[in-house]
Protein backbone atom coordinates (compact mmCIF):
# COMPACT_ATOMS: atom_id res chain seq x y z
CA UNK A 1 0.00 0.00 0.00
CA UNK A 2 1.58 3.43 -1.14
CA UNK A 3 1.12 6.86 0.44
CA UNK A 4 -1.65 7.95 -1.65
CA UNK A 5 -4.32 4.92 -0.96
CA UNK A 6 -2.97 5.43 2.68
CA UNK A 7 -4.15 8.25 2.77
CA UNK A 8 -7.23 7.80 1.28
CA UNK A 9 -8.26 4.83 3.25
CA UNK A 10 -7.28 6.97 6.35
CA UNK A 11 -9.89 9.84 5.26
CA UNK A 12 -12.94 6.96 3.95
CA UNK A 13 -12.58 5.83 7.41
CA UNK A 14 -12.30 9.07 9.03
CA UNK A 15 -15.02 10.07 7.67
CA UNK A 16 -17.41 7.01 7.60
CA UNK A 17 -16.03 7.52 11.64
CA UNK A 18 -17.91 11.48 11.07
CA UNK A 19 -20.86 9.96 9.82
CA UNK A 20 -21.29 7.21 12.44
CA UNK A 21 -20.98 10.08 15.08
CA UNK A 22 -23.25 12.19 13.59
CA UNK A 23 -25.64 9.58 13.07
CA UNK A 24 -25.46 8.83 16.87
CA UNK A 25 -25.94 12.52 18.10
CA UNK A 26 -29.02 12.99 15.78
CA UNK A 27 -30.57 9.84 17.03
CA UNK A 28 -29.98 10.60 21.17
CA UNK A 29 -31.24 14.30 20.34
CA UNK A 30 -34.24 12.50 18.73
CA UNK A 31 -34.88 10.81 21.50
CA UNK A 32 -34.10 13.15 24.12
CA UNK A 33 -35.82 16.48 22.88
CA UNK A 34 -38.43 18.13 24.72
CA UNK A 35 -41.70 19.60 23.29
CA UNK A 36 -41.99 22.90 24.65
CA UNK A 37 -45.57 21.64 25.78
CA UNK A 38 -43.83 19.46 27.93
CA UNK A 39 -41.52 22.12 29.27
CA UNK A 40 -44.56 24.29 30.64
CA UNK A 41 -45.99 21.37 32.44
CA UNK A 42 -42.78 20.35 34.11
CA UNK A 43 -42.59 23.64 35.18
CA UNK A 44 -46.46 23.82 36.46
CA UNK A 45 -44.98 20.42 37.57
CA UNK A 46 -42.34 21.98 39.58
CA UNK A 47 -44.40 24.60 41.02
CA UNK A 48 -46.84 22.28 42.87
CA UNK A 49 -43.89 19.96 43.72
CA UNK A 50 -42.46 23.27 45.49
CA UNK A 51 -45.82 24.01 47.10
CA UNK A 52 -46.04 20.89 48.50
CA UNK A 53 -42.83 21.07 49.97
CA UNK A 54 -43.96 24.31 51.21
CA UNK A 55 -47.15 22.74 53.36
CA UNK A 56 -45.26 20.03 54.41
CA UNK A 57 -42.86 22.05 56.18
CA UNK A 58 -45.63 24.36 57.34
CA UNK A 59 -47.32 20.87 58.57
CA UNK A 60 -44.12 19.65 60.53
CA UNK A 61 -43.46 23.04 61.99
CA UNK A 62 -46.99 23.19 63.31
CA UNK A 63 -46.52 19.66 64.72
CA UNK A 64 -43.37 19.89 66.54
CA UNK A 65 -44.85 22.93 68.43
CA UNK A 66 -48.02 21.02 68.76
CA UNK A 67 -46.17 18.53 70.12
CA UNK A 68 -43.83 20.47 72.37
CA UNK A 69 -47.41 22.39 74.02
CA UNK A 70 -48.73 18.61 74.94
CA UNK A 71 -45.01 17.69 76.60
CA UNK A 72 -45.51 20.38 78.08
CA UNK A 73 -49.30 19.80 79.39
CA UNK A 74 -48.46 16.24 80.38
CA UNK A 75 -45.64 17.39 82.57
CA UNK A 76 -48.02 19.58 84.42
CA UNK A 77 -50.51 16.63 84.63
CA UNK A 78 -47.74 14.76 85.98
CA UNK A 79 -46.39 17.31 88.26
CA UNK A 80 -50.38 18.07 89.52
CA UNK A 81 -51.02 13.99 89.73
CA UNK A 82 -47.72 13.44 91.98
CA UNK A 83 -48.93 17.00 94.56
CA UNK A 84 -52.20 15.24 94.89
CA UNK A 85 -50.97 11.86 95.68
CA UNK A 86 -48.93 14.04 97.96
CA UNK A 87 -51.87 15.18 99.76
CA UNK A 88 -54.18 11.48 99.46
CA UNK A 89 -51.50 10.25 101.04
CA UNK A 90 -51.32 12.84 104.07
CA UNK A 91 -54.95 12.96 104.15
CA UNK A 92 -54.93 8.93 104.61
CA UNK A 93 -52.57 9.15 107.08
CA UNK A 94 -54.56 12.20 109.10
CA UNK A 95 -57.00 9.89 108.97
CA UNK A 96 -55.46 7.49 110.48
CA UNK A 97 -53.92 8.97 113.07
CA UNK A 98 -57.74 10.48 113.84
CA UNK A 99 -59.02 6.83 114.04
CA UNK A 100 -56.50 5.56 116.45
CA UNK A 101 -56.43 8.80 118.62
CA UNK A 102 -60.44 8.37 118.37
CA UNK A 103 -60.13 4.26 119.03
CA UNK A 104 -58.15 5.20 122.29
CA UNK A 105 -60.32 7.99 124.20
CA UNK A 106 -63.50 6.01 123.58
CA UNK A 107 -62.23 2.79 125.00
CA UNK A 108 -59.74 5.02 127.48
Amino acid sequence: MNRTEFIIVTAIILFVAFCMGWFANWLVHRFIRVAQSDVGELEKMAQELHEAEETRDQAITYLQQREAELTNQLAQTEAELAATMDGLREARYEAEQLRSHLDRVGTG
